[in-house]
Order: C-alpha cells, then sequence, then structure tokens
C-alpha cells in the first residue's frame, strides 16, 4: 500500500512538472546576415530588412554541428557574412509565484559562410 502511494505522488509530481513548462518551436527560417559577436548572452548578427534598415539578431543557443563547423566563440569570423537557419522556441514557464513568462530561444540549426 505504502508503495502505490509513493508510485501515486511521483506520477503527480511528473505530471506537474510537465504541465508547468510548454514549448513550441516554429519552422527554421533562413536568412543573410553579418557576423558582429559573441556576448555573454548569445552571438549577434546583423542584417538588411525590406526597407533597407539595419537590425541585430541574437542567438542564444547554436547546434553543436553548425558550432563545430565555424567556431563562432573565435573573433575569426567577425565580419562574415553567412547563411543562418535557425529556430525559434518558445517555452511558457511557471514562476514560484504561479505567474506565466514567455521566453523566446533563438536557436541556429545550420550555418554557411557566404
Amino acid at each position: 500500500m505504502k508503495t502505490k502511494s509513493i508510485t501515486f505522488a511521483s506520477f503527480l509530481i511528473v505530471c506537474l512538472i510537465a504541465f508547468t513548462s510548454v514549448t513550441t518551436i516554429q519552422d527554421p527560417i533562413t536568412i543573410e546576415v553579418v557576423y558582429d559577436g559573441k556576448e555573454d548572452y548569445g552571438y549577434n548578427f546583423i542584417g538588411i530588412d525590406e526597407e533597407k534598415e539595419e537590425y541585430m539578431i541574437t542567438f542564444q543557443e547554436i547546434e553543436e554541428a553548425a558550432l563545430k563547423a565555424y567556431d563562432l566563440n573565435s573573433n575569426k569570423f567577425y565580419g562574415a557574412k553567412f547563411s543562418v537557419t535557425y529556430i525559434t522556441k518558445m517555452e511558457t514557464v511557471e514562476d514560484e509565484d504561479g505567474y506565466e513568462e514567455e521566453i523566446e530561444t533563438n536557436v541556429i540549426t545550420a550555418l554557411k559562410k557566404l
């Protein structure tokens, strides 16, 4: 009987954790941008939009294969033009006060130097 109670309690805890965090991933996007360096918060790139205005996009994560092909942690590729394929993960988390917060994470999935 005690084993059933522990098993049931464990199941409830797992369910609670699973439902407090919801992640959605958007379809991959490919853009042409210029590498502007790495900061503590991610990898920065500069692009040009349809109105010919500059914008900065930061990628908080990079997949291992892309980083292995182009070591963005060094200054070697600063100023280089890349074709970047990335996904955006939207995660809804609940804080200790019960408030929901959306966290957006841009993840580089592929890089190609132009």
